[in-house]
Parts: C-alpha cells; structure tokens; sequence
C-alpha cells in the first residue's frame, strides 16, 4: 500500500485534546499510519486517500476504562472457575468489542485478562480496545480472591482460578508476581482489603502483610510494572501507598488524611461507582451472591464523597467501571455518574489523559496530539458543555481506533 493509501484528512473540526479544558478552534488533522502525523489551525495539502469535513462536529480522544474483567462473565464469582477456558475467550472477546463500540479505545483489566486475550486482539482475531492486562490477581488465603465458600476446608495447594490466585507469604507472592510479569504482564494487582463480591472477608479486613505488599512491588518496580490495590479503607489504602502501590482501586472509604498521603505520595485513585449503581438496581436479577448483596451498602453510598475528597486533596483520580456480567452494558454511565460531583472536563480529564499516564502510555492514548495512536470519537455535540450525550451515545457520530473507522 502506498504512503498515500494509508493517510485520512480530517477538515474543520474541533478538539478536546484529553488535557485542556477548552474546544479549539476548527483545526485540521492528518493521520498517517495509525497515528495522528499532523494537526493544524490552517489547511494541510496534499494529496489524500480520504477527506472528511468535520464543520461542526468535535473529537476527542479514545476513552479508557482503567477497571475492567473481561473474563468476569458472571455476577457469582464461585461460577466462573466451573466453566472452561474456552468460553471464558469467547465471552471476554464478546465484551472487549462491545467495550469499543462504546467508544472505549484503551482497557486495563485488573484481574483475569491473559497473553491469549491480548494475541488474540493483536492478530485480529476480533475487534476490541488496546489492552493492558495484569493476568491473575494476587490473595491471602481468606482474601478477596479467594471465591471458595467459608465452610470449604483448605486444599493447602494454592487456589488458582479465573479472575485471581491464591498465595501467601513473601516467597510465594514474589514467585506469584513473577509469573503474571513473565505472561506479558503490565502491572500486578493485590487485595489489600476486604471486598463485596468475596464470601469470607469482611470490607474492613486488612489483607496482606506490610513485607509482602513491599515484596510485590519490589518484584513489578524491578520489571519496569507497578501494583495495583483493591482497597476501600482508610487503613488498607494506607499500607498499600506507603509500600509502593501506585494505583488505588475504588477508594470508597478513604478519609481526608490519607486522602493527602495518597496525593504527597503521587499515587492514582480510580473510583468504580457504577458497579455500585449497576449492582443495586440489577445485581439480584442477574444472579449476584446474597453476601454480594448483603455487602453492597457498606460501600456504595461512600464513592461521591470519596472524589469529592480526593479532588480538594490534589489527588490523581483515574476513571473504571468494574462492571461483572451482563452489567458491562452500563460502562458509559460512570460518566454521568462522577459528573454529579465533578465538571465534564474532570469526568472526560480522568478518563483520557489521567488515564494515559497511569496505564504509562501519556502521549500514546488519551490526548490528541501529534505521534499518538489515533484513537479517537466525532461527537455531535461539545463533551464540555453536556456530557450526556457522550453517555447515553446519541452524541457519537464515529469511533476510530488506529485510525480505521470501527462505528
């Protein structure tokens, strides 16, 4: 194919590039090879394969939904490990392209995702985000990974399943991290505190010696990763930042002084609030655990403070939706769900260019500038004067990844 054959003018359209909170002026944009190659205030000639006139119409970049399962196909983990890899790849590819025509171009999944996942997306195989995975979770016998129901006796063999393994003590946790980063790993997830969707640990449970938390992390700073933590207490959010972790999964209980530790320590929170949302309204009809259930209201009515808290403390709030299930339909709703208590710009800021930095892909993903991947969406309407539309997709007009047309 021809330079030429691989090149798409974009005319007069305007921008929200991930980073600032203003629309440019209407801009021109040339994108070569997957990326944008160009973009400018005057007209770029030349001669091109494509030409589309934008007048009136905005992009933005990719969004990125940094809490995602792909191989979370049901709301009762105890199920997932009865059912066989092979539907497991099956389902997870179903929901990664369903992720994209979402208009979510970038997914980091935090538990479960795989090589064969990934190579799959890579050779085309099927139609999904880019893809960041940390393979298996890591949790203490009795933790929040750990899915066997309380009266089951211990194997004494190591639990794996679908979403998380089982393993305990500094060795072990240091050969487990090992073995996700030598699968292609970009980051390692823990359990530092209790969770809802769990049968044996309460939320305010404490998980993980302070020596293992510095050992995995140890072990993913060494390879060029980073640690990810499901925490919702104070406490546990405490240990995980002063260990090293870089990335607080939900947050939901943090107070205002570890909400200033977490920002002096440059650490990320990305709260979750429509699994919450989802759950309550849907979770007993497509099948959640009654302890899920019974679990839900510990947490759930705590995540709008914890942003607001999180923003007056200066803290880096990333954006994820943790949706399990059939629930996944609802990942654009965290959009309208964060922006009760914070501006469009916040809400679309969090999801594109804080994301990015994150997920350690700034100037890849999440921004419109020159060199990125062009990952983008045409939107009818301005995402920073009304982001329901962007929510709801009546404002979608085309999602791009690579540059190739998806929707």
């Amino acid at each position: 194919m021809s330079d030429n054959g691989r090149q798409l003018y974009l005319k007069n359209v305007r921008i929200f590039n991930g980073h600032d909170d203003q629309i440019s002026a209407p801009s021109h944009i040339l994108i070569k090879d997957g990326q944008f190659a160009a973009i400018s205030s005057i007209k770029i000639t030349g001669d091109f394969a494509q030409e589309i006139d934008l007048s009136g119409k905005f992009i933005m970049p990719g969004l990125i939904d940094a809490h995602f399962h792909a191989y979370a196909s049901d709301l009762d983990f105890a199920k997932l490990d009865q059912l066989p890899a092979t539907y497991h790849s099956l389902k997870g590819s179903s929901l990664l392209t369903a992720s994209l025509l979402r208009g979510f171009t970038t997914v980091r999944d935090v538990g479960g995702a795989d090589y064969g996942l990934w190579r799959g997306l890579e050779d085309g195989l099927f139609q999904g985000p880019r893809l960041l995975y940390g393979g298996r979770a890591l949790s203490q016998t009795g933790g929040h990974g750990d899915a066997r129901v309380p009266s089951l006796e211990p194997c004494g063999c190591g639990m794996v399943g679908r979403l998380s393994r089982v393993v305990d003590g500094v060795d072990n946790i240091r050969v487990a991290a090992r073995e996700e980063l030598r699968r292609g790993a970009s980051h390692i997830k823990v359990f530092v505190s209790g969770g809802i969707s769990s049968p044996s640990d309460p939320v305010w449970s404490l998980q993980y010696s302070d020596e293992e938390l510095e050992a995995v992390v140890d072990e993913a700073t060494r390879r060029g990763a980073y640690v990810v933590a499901h925490a919702y207490t104070p406490e546990a959010i405490e240990r995980s930042v002063r260990a090293g972790i870089r990335s607080i999964e939900h947050g939901n209980l943090i107070t205002e002084e570890v909400a200033k530790l977490v920002s002096a320590n440059e650490a990320y929170v990305v709260p979750t609030l429509v699994t919450y949302d989802a759950l309550g309204k849907y979770g007993a009809k497509e099948g959640a655990p009654d302890t899920l259930i019974e679990k839900l209201g510990e947490v759930a009515g705590r995540g709008l403070e914890a942003i607001t808290i999180c923003r007056q403390a200066g803290v880096k709030l990333g954006f994820g939706t943790d949706l399990l299930g059939e629930l996944h339909k609802f990942q654009r709703d965290e959009l309208l769900l964060r922006a009760q208590v914070e501006t469009p710009f916040q809400v679309l800021h969090s999801a594109t260019g804080v994301n990015a930095k994150l997920l350690k892909m700034a100037d890849l993903v999440g921004v419109i500038k020159e060199a990125a991947f062009a990952d983008f969406l045409v939107l009818e309407n301005n995402p920073l004067e009304d982001i329901t539309g962007l929510a709801s997709g009546t404002s979608i007009n085309a999602i791009y990844k690579s540059g190739q047309c998806i929707q």
